[in-house]
């Protein structure tokens, strides 16, 4: 991974079965400035989140109104899925399709139902040290994805 600053990383993914309620994680990067837990994308609730293995904190938050604050991955289509990491900041940002999803955002002012369980914990500076693509299922939710064109750097990609 390339180090300091701003990491942005783009894929492309496409999947059969819609997200499920339980959660599950399809992309992780492990952070060794928090013990080489993970930084997790996925979903729960049918709809993507991120999630911090350490404490469990979601973003956003898996309430109704931060869960509407998301969007699901759509079914049968390839979806462009990007990611900036501020690694100084320790701020999020997440687009799908070219679009910031409000839900998916880390902006360091604490949103109720969105980054406020987050942010709880102070001075979260991630320093990835891998991407790892895959299907991993906590509950039920079974899926078939493909991924293609992946890209990780320190300026936005785009799709």
């Amino acid at each position: 991974m390339p180090s300091g600053g701003d990491l942005y990383a783009r894929f492309w993914v496409r999947h059969t079965t819609a997200l499920p309620a339980q959660h599950v994680t399809f992309g992780a990067l492990r952070d060794a400035n928090d013990n080489g837990k993970d930084l997790r994308m996925g979903g729960q609730n049918k709809a993507l989140q991120w999630n911090r293995e350490s404490d469990d904190a979601t973003l956003p938050a898996q309430s109704p109104a931060g869960v509407a604050l998301s969007t699901p991955l759509p079914v049968n289509t390839w979806t462009c899925l990007e990611f900036r990491l501020d690694r100084t900041a320790g701020r999020l940002d997440t687009w799908v399709n070219g679009g910031l999803v409000t839900g998916l955002v880390v902006d360091g002012t604490p949103t109720q139902d969105v980054d406020q369980q987050w942010l709880n914990r102070g001075g979260w500076r991630p320093a990835p040290a891998d991407l790892r693509l895959g299907w991993e299922s906590y509950g039920e939710g079974e899926d078939t994805l493909w991924y293609d064109d992946v890209a990780v750097g320190t300026t936005r990609i785009g799709c």
